[in-house]
């Protein structure tokens, strides 16, 4: 019997940021493989979402190396990100209210068009039959998280919980090999938690999408997650499976507050 090879969609080497001489993030590195849900835990001001910057392009590192799919950058332009296929949704909602869902999710498709303004504009060339197909991608991805009854909705008049979704649905409609989800379930009920965390679980086993989340409900962390990373302090005190992290002195001693 051969052993699996894992491969690893994403890797952090030594990756330290600071703001005005304050290191956020000191010295982490961590693997994600390809496949996996890992989760980033840590108390608050722990550098979970300073870190996801770093990955996702909103910030540039003074120092580290970020490899994905075996291609290696120190910096590079959120959009570059996106284009390379790593999508993510923000802690606070970044929707555009005064849309309907389907419009919503249909920016998320922006990426995948290749046709010109001005072709898209007059409708003419590659944009006539371009707009159904983006449509319809973006029809898939509603019916996937079960928006179908708000897709016409304008989506600030939503209540919280599925404004959530609605932006999860928008990044997922990049069709991105790599998800970033900052907070998820935060301000949710116990029932939208259930739902959210069965379409993070379909979204990685069904469309295979790797997805590396920050959640504060260890509940939910220990339940869908097969990888889990802890900071403190901006630094990592824990790298392993759920159950191991949960038995790991120096991350009890973060969460019980022996250190703050």
């Amino acid at each position: 019997m051969t052993d699996t090879v894992v491969t690893h969609l994403l890797e952090l080497e030594n990756i330290s940021l600071s703001f005005k001489g304050v290191k956020a993030v000191n010295e982490i590195s961590f693997r994600v493989a390809t496949g996996e849900i890992c989760a980033l835990i840590g108390p608050n001001g722990a550098g979970k979402s300073s870190l996801l910057n770093v990955i996702s392009g909103v910030y540039q590192p003074q120092a580290g190396r970020i490899r994905f799919d075996r291609q290696e950058w120190r910096k590079m332009r959120a959009h570059d990100v996106a284009v390379r296929g790593i999508a993510r949704t923000f802690q606070n909602i970044a929707l555009f209210k005064g849309m309907s869902v389907l419009d919503n999710v249909l920016t998320g498709r922006n990426l995948k068009r290749r046709s010109t303004w001005i072709e898209q504009a007059l409708r003419i060339g590659r944009a006539r039959g371009e707009d159904d197909r983006q449509r319809e991608a973006a029809e898939h991805v509603i019916e996937f998280l079960h928006l179908q009854p708000w897709r016409d909705v304008l989506v600030g008049t939503l209540p919280y919980g599925l404004q959530k979704r609605v932006e999860l649905a928008r990044a997922l409609a990049t069709e991105p090999r790599l998800l970033l989800l900052d907070e998820p379930m935060a301000g949710m009920n116990a029932d939208e938690k259930q739902q959210m965390s069965g379409f993070i679980v379909d979204i990685n086993r069904e469309l295979g999408t790797t997805v590396v989340l920050i959640e504060h409900d260890i509940g939910v962390v220990m339940d869908i997650s097969d990888h889990v990373v802890v900071l403190d302090y901006g630094r990592k005190v824990g790298d392993g499976s759920p159950e191991a992290v949960r038995q790991d002195p120096e991350v009890i001693s973060a969460y019980l507050g022996a250190r703050h």
